[in-house]
């Protein structure tokens, strides 16, 4: 088995990197799940995820899953695993563990402060999901976002969010068999990167 991450900012070329691999595998001989998380909460996404649909092969299965990890237990040993894309993932997550938490009409999007439990069921349902892509026994290919380059986020939720994900891209990246970052189409091997660092010498 081996765990592949691909991880990069918006329109830089992960998906499409994550595709090509994933059509070498399937020509290959190995069938290919894709699992998606996305919701269609507006027009404008419906339109996104259908540009999706349309763009993956036929051959490709595609489950769309929860942000929980009950799901991975479905995937046969054998399959690619493609999770396209963590970030989408965790989104649903935080609005499972949300709707978990949150007083009944309470708005996500604006939260000046967390409702109670929210943030420990949060960490520990990212937590088991990334545990079970890690230990998975199967390959896996993860695509996920690099987020919190620009500034922080208003509100608390986004603040969380900002952190997990983060959390989650380098703990998949330490134990990953291959990572690469996508930059404006290119691809940057992250294992032949240093992981610590040193003073310069004189």
């Amino acid at each position: 088995m081996a765990l592949v991450v691909i991880t990069g900012g918006v329109r830089s070329g992960k998906s499409r990197a994550a595709q090509e691999l994933a059509e070498s595998r399937a020509r290959a001989g190995q069938a290919v799940m894709v699992a998606v998380f996305a919701s269609e909460s507006d027009v404008e996404m419906v339109q996104r995820i259908e540009a999706h649909r349309a763009s993956r092969p036929e051959g490709f299965e595609v489950i769309e899953v929860t942000g929980s990890a009950d799901w991975l237990g479905s995937v046969p040993g054998p399959t690619l695993l493609v999770v396209d894309c963590l970030g989408t993932c965790l989104g649903r997550a935080m609005l499972e563990t949300w709707d978990e938490t949150a007083q009944v009409g309470a708005d996500m999007g604006c939260a000046d402060e967390l409702p109670a439990g929210f943030e420990s069921a949060f960490v520990s349902r990212v937590g088991g999901l990334v545990d079970a892509l890690a230990s998975r026994d199967g390959d896996t290919l993860v695509v996920t976002n690099e987020v919190g380059q620009g500034v922080v986020p208003t509100h608390a939720t986004g603040r969380i969010f900002r952190d997990e994900l983060g959390r989650a891209n380098r703990l998949l990246v330490d134990v990953a068999d291959a990572a690469y970052v996508a930059i404006a189409g290119r691809l940057l091997d992250l294992a032949s990167l240093p992981r610590d660092i040193h003073w310069p010498e004189d």
